[in-house]
């Protein structure tokens, strides 16, 4: 079973994230192969990028970080949940992206956004930028939903239209594809050895 981790971007007070992220959680729980962790940045609370030591080196000297390292390095696929601030992705996400850096390499992860008009597709392509750079994998197919408040009822549930919950399908179902494809890269010792050359001539 492959552990997703959906993390949603936004810690502000009235935000409206954790209800789109409960939805994408309960559609990627339908996914017999996901095993499923919400991962809310206003919950953790990581502070502003504190570490004195490049995220690379992973000399890591404070709890907080040793905690979100190894939250991270578990996972074998993500989706990120984001609004769209000015054009881009909220600072909480990229500030929790940038206090790793091996720990994300190889691992795929579906985008979902939302926000006005352009329902958070700036915020997305800016994302995709910033996890290519980690050598994430970030998949093609996403969810994108303008105008989101229409779809939050009087409990405060996310209940879109027929479009995003058929997107939301189709998007998990890559997601598992290319976690699957990208295993061996995570896991090297599990990838199968090539035949040597004599073997193959002979």
């Amino acid at each position: 079973m492959h552990k997703l981790k959906i993390i949603n971007s936004t810690t502000r007070p009235g935000r409206k994230g954790p209800a789109i992220t409960a939805w994408v959680a309960a559609i990627a729980r339908q996914h017999p192969d996901f095993q499923v962790e919400v991962l809310d940045l206003g919950e953790i609370n990581l502070p502003m990028m504190n570490e004195p030591f490049h995220p690379m080196m992973q000399k890591y000297q404070h709890e907080h970080t040793k905690r979100w390292s190894a939250t991270i390095a578990e996972a074998d696929a993500f989706v990120m949940v984001t609004a769209e601030y000015n054009s881009g992705i909220p600072a909480p996400l990229k500030n929790a992206l940038d206090y790793l850096g091996k720990e994300w390499a190889f691992k795929p992860a579906a985008i979902v956004s939302y926000g006005g008009v352009s329902a958070g597709t700036r915020a997305a392509q800016m994302l995709k930028g910033v996890l290519s750079a980690l050598r994430m994998v970030p998949l093609a197919e996403t969810v994108a939903t303008p105008f989101f408040d229409q779809f939050i009822n009087a409990q405060g549930l996310f209940a879109p239209d027929p479009v995003s919950e058929k997107a939301a399908h189709d998007m998990l179902a890559e997601l598992l594809r290319c976690t699957t494809a990208l295993k061996p890269l995570r896991n090297p010792g599990e990838a199968p050895r090539p035949a040597s050359l004599a073997a193959a001539v002979a």
